[in-house]
């Protein structure tokens, strides 16, 4: 396929995305300064035609993933750019301009950041530059995880988001378009409010961390990956949907108050201490692959069995 796509970085996110696209058919150039970068491109290649023929997918119907020695030199015919390089606001506008520099004029030029904005990194371009800025948000690991967040800077075209969502579709995800900045975007914002509220639920003594784990897989989880917030809520409501359950619950889950929370290291001793005990001092590897085998489990249930949603874990370098 002559569509070409540029991997800037090549850490957990890169080497996913490099893989997802190369999967899907796109010639893929990979820039990292990492000293392995070789040894990982090629075992992200054979990752990837070895998933591939177990699928029985032909090599015709397969991308490549190269090694560029520069960025100028990955982003030279690139169509679209995925940069995943470190989360810091300084490194990425400087790191933009150079990527702006050496690519097409109308390439599309995204980046992975899960906090910094769109309008920070291309605050300094020429307009017809910021006009191409976008984020481009995946949920770990985003070979298998569907979603992308399509989130625009104000300069950002509307061209470059319809693009931008048409590139993901063409990659088997779900991206979804947020209609404007904010800090966190949409997905880390619900975990985040998640995360503060579980927290705050074993500093306090009201469950162990293993048993919020069990409460969340057993119950919460199980929904959410069926249906989301408001659809449940309007499932929930009877035949009035959400009015009816808003009627219901709504004023006691507005009484439901926040409990006290402490996020610095010595607040969060016991949530540490309980986390290892039950799950280990370090993540292990068969852990990480036994989540991944499940939530395969849930995709092919929702109908997304298919080629880009269950290949093998891409190589770590």
């Amino acid at each position: 396929m002559s569509y070409c796509v540029a991997v800037i970085g090549a850490g957990t996110i890169g080497r996913s995305f490099a893989w997802l696209f190369a999967r899907s058919g796109y010639s893929v150039q990979v820039f990292d300064p990492r000293d392995d970068l070789a040894e990982v491109v090629t075992s992200l290649q054979a990752d990837v035609s070895a998933d591939a023929a177990a699928h029985g997918m032909l090599a015709s119907e397969l991308g490549s993933i190269g090694l560029a020695e520069s960025v100028e030199a990955a982003v030279a015919d690139a169509s679209f750019v995925q940069e995943s390089g470190p989360e810091d606001p300084q490194a990425k506008p400087t790191l933009f301009a150079q990527i702006a520099a050496g690519a097409p004029k109308d390439a599309i030029i995204a980046t992975s950041s899960s906090t910094i904005p769109a309008s920070l990194i291309a605050r300094h371009l020429p307009a017809d530059v910021a006009a191409r800025v976008i984020v481009g948000h995946p949920f770990n690991p985003p070979h298998l995880m569907p979603l992308v967040e399509v989130v625009p800077a104000p300069a950002t075209s509307s061209e470059t988001v319809e693009r931008a969502l048409e590139f993901y579709r063409s990659c088997g995800r779900e991206p979804v378009a947020l209609n404007r900045e904010v800090r966190g975007f949409v997905g880390n914002r619900l975990q985040n409010a998640l995360m503060k509220e579980a927290i705050s639920l074993v500093e306090n003594g009201v469950i162990s961390a293993p048993d919020l784990d069990a409460v969340m897989k057993n119950s919460l989880g199980l929904r959410w990956s069926a249906v989301g917030q408001f659809e449940a809520m309007h499932l929930g409501g009877g035949e009035k949907g959400i009015r009816g359950f808003m009627d219901h619950i709504g004023t006691s889950f507005a009484e439901i108050g926040q409990l006290p929370l402490d996020l610095s290291d010595e607040g969060m001793t016991e949530v540490y201490d309980q986390v290892e005990q039950a799950y280990g001092n370090t993540p292990s590897p068969a852990g990480a692959e036994a989540r991944d085998r499940a939530q395969r489990a849930v995709l092919e249930s929702r109908g997304h069995g298919g080629a880009h949603s269950e290949g093998a874990t891409p190589a770590h370098g």
